[in-house]
């Protein structure tokens, strides 16, 4: 019986750690972006440069992350669509902002940027330049707050 579980113990964790080495998160030269995501950089974030750029591989697929040389971070699927922006004390390029968000953004938080932009199952979530957090449906109605 304790040969048994042990046997089962160490079939688990060889198992974990096969697993986790299949998740291969490393470095790469921009030149070995794909063309979306270097195409997405120059589109959204004219005169900005990437100075950093990741390549994740997973079950799933094969996704990218890049940081821009004034510290903003993307993360990219693994069809090439952008994820997440984080622009951190900057505007997120209001062409990513679904209408109806910026929208209830304008009304209600006046004076404030939407400084990240995440695309989730659910629909979105942002956070605003004063640290308030929304999340919003696939529609763009507000589900969601936190401060």
């Amino acid at each position: 019986m304790k040969t048994t579980r042990l046997f089962l113990v160490a079939v688990i964790c060889l198992l974990a750690q096969s697993v986790t080495s299949l998740a291969d998160d490393r470095m790469i030269p921009v030149s070995q972006l794909p063309a979306t995501v270097k195409t997405f950089v120059t589109k959204n974030f004219p005169g900005k440069n990437i100075t950093y750029a990741e390549k994740d591989v997973e079950f799933g697929g094969t996704k990218y992350e890049v940081r821009l040389n004034d510290g903003a971070k993307i993360e990219f699927d693994k069809k090439g669509n952008w994820d997440n922006v984080d622009c951190n004390t900057y505007a997120v390029p209001a062409a990513l902002v679904p209408a109806s968000i910026a929208q209830y953004v304008k009304a209600n938080f006046p004076g404030t940027t939407i400084v990240k932009i995440d695309k989730e199952r659910h629909g979105y979530d942002i956070e605003l330049s004063n640290d308030i957090e929304l999340k919003f449906n696939k529609s763009g109605a507000l589900i969601g707050m936190d401060d």
